[in-house]
């Protein structure tokens, strides 16, 4: 595991409107297909979406993107900078979109991750959240076949 990065220079924060570029450059570090700028800045912004991104001295390492309704929460996006992972962002990430998302009432989370994405199955286990289904072919790969996504849930009480 890598270096914790917890010191007076790091913070979680709420995505804002100057921020979405960076997160939006930050997902393309992370994912096959990059989600746009707009995409990224109406989720955020939205009134039942939520958006938190993770800094160290100023540089964005981490972000996590969702929504809530009166019965359940959603993470949609989590990624950290491949330079930055295994030091506890998508974790702490994760902590505080449950702790902000159980404000808002829903009793519970949901997520997807692929099937062959083993440590982020490992670390949302770690955290309550339980295999309930599958969506085949769910996520394409460049010149792969695609892979299924594993829907994970955690019951939450609501804060």
């Amino acid at each position: 595991m890598g270096e914790p990065l917890t010191d007076a220079a790091t913070t979680i924060a709420e995505i804002r409107e100057g921020d979405v570029a960076a997160v939006a450059a930050l997902h393309a570090c992370c994912f096959d297909e990059a989600w746009q700028p707009a995409l990224i800045g109406r989720i955020a912004h939205a009134p039942s979406g939520f958006g938190l991104l993770w800094r160290s001295e100023d540089e964005p390492l981490g972000f996590v993107l969702g929504r809530t309704n009166d019965a359940r929460a959603e993470v949609l996006s989590l990624g950290v900078a491949p330079a930055a992972r295994r030091r506890g962002i998508a974790r702490a990430l994760m902590r505080a979109a449950i702790e902000r998302a159980s404000r808002r009432g829903p009793r519970e989370f949901y997520l997807e991750v692929a099937e062959d994405n083993a440590p982020a199955q490992r670390l949302y286990r770690t955290m309550g959240f339980a295999p309930v289904g599958r969506r085949p072919g769910y996520y394409t790969r460049p010149e792969a076949q695609p892979v299924d996504a594993l829907t994970f849930r955690r019951v939450i009480v609501p804060g």
